[in-house]
């Protein structure tokens, strides 16, 4: 291998946010693609916006997901566990195939980008829609100002 080959620079470049669809998500979510690494790595990133009330489906990752609150103020939860509010700076781990999911709260936009490897090509499985019910429930657990 050259030196040439050792390493990719991708120059900064603005990519086109595409809106997230229906199928997956509650409300007004964009969502801007960051990378999908070249084989034989399987990792990708994006930068997602949710508007205030916006939120993904029930979904889960083959093999986990980060995610880093980057903006504003959000909820995220894993089936049958506490819902938790989020804010910037804050680390969320996704479980492998631990249905979850995510987005802003019903009155604060919230940005967070989104890391997550592909199996066999896919990066994520998607569920039912999170009911108003589901959505508005009370926080069970804030998480802690630094």
């Amino acid at each position: 291998m050259s030196k040439s080959e050792d390493m990719s620079v991708i120059r900064a470049h603005q990519s086109e946010p595409i809106t997230g669809p229906a199928e997956c998500f509650t409300g007004s979510v964009t969502i801007n693609s960051l990378f999908n690494a070249p084989a034989p790595s399987r990792l990708g990133a994006a930068v997602v916006n949710f508007a205030a009330g916006a939120r993904t489906h029930w979904h889960s990752h083959p093999l986990g997901q980060i995610l880093v609150v980057t903006q504003g103020i959000g909820w995220t939860q894993c089936e049958g566990g506490e819902k938790t509010q989020i804010g910037p700076g804050d680390l969320i781990w996704c479980n492998c195939g631990r249905r979850h999911w995510h987005g802003a709260t019903s009155s604060e936009p919230m940005q967070h980008i989104a890391v997550q490897e592909a199996l066999n090509g896919e990066a994520v499985q998607w569920f039912e829609a999170v009911s108003d019910e589901h959505y508005l429930a009370p926080v069970v657990k804030a998480s802690e100002a630094p």
